[in-house]
């Protein structure tokens, strides 16, 4: 059993959580997840099975839709509804304009510093655990990607925000920030993630409902994961070859341009477009080496 999940997490179960239910239904068959949510979010979660957890990198490459809720005039240790609260005194009479007004501040590269409650690393321990000991520790900032923010609600104090962000964005460091603009202080009540790439909440599972049956039957392809890649064809015929880790010819898919060797890995397919292998190109040839090679379907 090989390839992905579409799953929709409830609220109160982690994601580790989910995997373990998908685990127990079809051992002894590997299972991991792409993208963690916290325990109260919803949403998609997308699950890889067998060798295709080889390829969760990739799904956490791919952009991310999420539905936030975020409400005003209030700070919280977590930066969301499950720590400390404290109100700021200091909401004021704030219109739907004065969020739209700041959003553009925080589109395409800008640099989020993580909530101290989250799994970074700082000197080998997570922050999580330094902040339940009431350490005092800080945490450097880094450089994440949000293609779009719109505002799709306003129930004053509380606004709701469709954010398409890239890998690595803290959501609800971004409702902490956007609170911090506006001079009132802001923290995360709700998060649902709509979307992972071409995984869209609509067509997720219900991780309740699973059985195995329902499972197979919604098994998507491995190389649903890797379509963004640069992208090969080979014949059925040398999969053999490939299995056995030899260097092989390819033909280009209508949408490719020829690899090199600084186009990272590309995702081969067969005649039948199933995910053979991903590879790297060899130098000085026209010729592709395989480095992870996936059964044939």
């Amino acid at each position: 059993m090989v390839g992905l999940l579409n799953l929709n997490k409830p609220e109160g179960m982690t994601s580790r959580d989910a995997v373990n239910r998908v685990q127990r239904l079809i051992r002894p068959v590997k299972v991991g997840h792409a993208g963690t949510l916290d325990p109260f979010a919803t949403g998609v979660l997308v699950l890889c099975l067998g060798k295709a957890t080889r390829l969760i990198q990739y799904i956490q490459e791919r952009p991310k839709t999420y539905l936030g809720t975020f409400e005003l005039g209030t700070v919280s240790t977590t930066c969301d509804r499950e720590g400390e609260l404290t109100e700021t005194g200091k909401l004021g009479q704030l219109a739907a304009k004065d969020v739209n007004e700041i959003l553009p501040q925080f589109l395409g590269n800008i640099e989020q510093v993580p909530p101290r409650f989250s799994a970074v690393h700082v000197n080998g321990k997570r922050a999580y655990q330094l902040a339940r000991q009431d350490q005092d520790f800080e945490l450097d900032a880094r450089t994440v990607f949000i293609e779009s923010l719109e505002l799709t609600d306003w129930s004053f104090p509380r606004f709701s925000l469709k954010i398409v962000c890239g890998s690595g964005t803290y959501i609800r460091s971004l409702g902490r920030d956007l609170g911090e603009s506006l001079g009132c202080g802001a923290y995360m009540t709700d998060l649902t993630r709509t979307a992972i790439g071409e995984f869209q909440i609509d067509q997720a599972l219900s991780v309740e409902k699973l059985t195995n049956e329902l499972i197979e039957e919604h098994l998507v392809p491995a190389g649903e994961a890797v379509r963004h890649l640069p992208r090969a064809i080979t014949k059925t015929s040398q999969y053999n070859d490939i299995l056995n880790g030899k260097h092989f010819v390819h033909l280009l898919s209508p949408e490719s341009t020829s690899p090199t060797e600084d186009s990272g890995p590309i995702a081969v397919y067969d005649e039948s477009d199933q995910l053979v292998c991903l590879a790297e190109s060899v130098a000085d040839s026209d010729l592709l080496k395989p480095r992870h090679v996936f059964p044939a379907q």
